[in-house]
């Protein structure tokens, strides 16, 4: 069975986590949400705060070795804080190194930028991000949903059918030899 990790924290956009999670699981896929809180994390939606989550595993007791790949969902205060988390760059850069797929959608990666695994690659985020990508190295491409050996990513919840499509299509093609920091 497939184990892939979700990494959130509070401020999160809330479809983006649940939508990919309730596809992934569809597919018989091993989904927890991970995350540096105990207990629940509060998600946005439309501008407020919205539903709380349960934390399956805190970031402290896992490893990038324990799954099988990484999805990152958006919103603008999650990624701002995990981006400042030495724990949450460590654990995605792990990801990469190790060649296994991982998914970014909105502002998500934000994180990959302090996580220093943009550069070279080719990805869509939130528009409003995009400079900072471009300037972190990476090809940026407004497209409803960009794959880059193993790397997929999206712009915003109006994308979550094919960015859905796409990261349960990597997850089961397994590690991309490509794929790379």
């Amino acid at each position: 069975m497939k184990r892939i990790a979700i990494l959130a924290t509070h401020g999160f956009e809330e479809s983006e986590l649940k939508s990919p999670k309730e596809a992934m699981e569809n597919e018989g896929f091993q989904v927890d949400i991970i995350s540096p809180e105990n207990g629940k994390i509060k998600s946005w939606s439309h501008g407020n705060w919205s539903n709380s989550y349960d934390v399956d595993k805190n970031l402290s007791d896992v490893k990038a070795e324990d799954y099988n790949a990484l999805m990152l969902p958006g919103g603008v205060i999650n990624p701002d804080t995990l981006r400042r988390n030495e724990d949450a760059l460590v654990f995605v850069r792990d990801f990469f190194s190790m060649k296994k797929p991982v998914a970014a959608i909105c502002h998500a990666p934000q994180i990959l930028i302090s996580a220093d695994v943009v550069k070279g690659r080719t990805l869509t985020s939130f528009s409003s991000i995009k400079d900072d990508l471009i300037n972190a190295g990476a090809k940026w491409e407004d497209k409803e949903v960009v794959v880059d050996d193993g790397f997929v990513t999206s712009r915003n919840p109006n994308d979550l059918p094919a960015f859905n499509s796409k990261l349960i299509e990597e997850i089961k093609e397994g590690k991309h030899k490509e794929q790379h920091a």
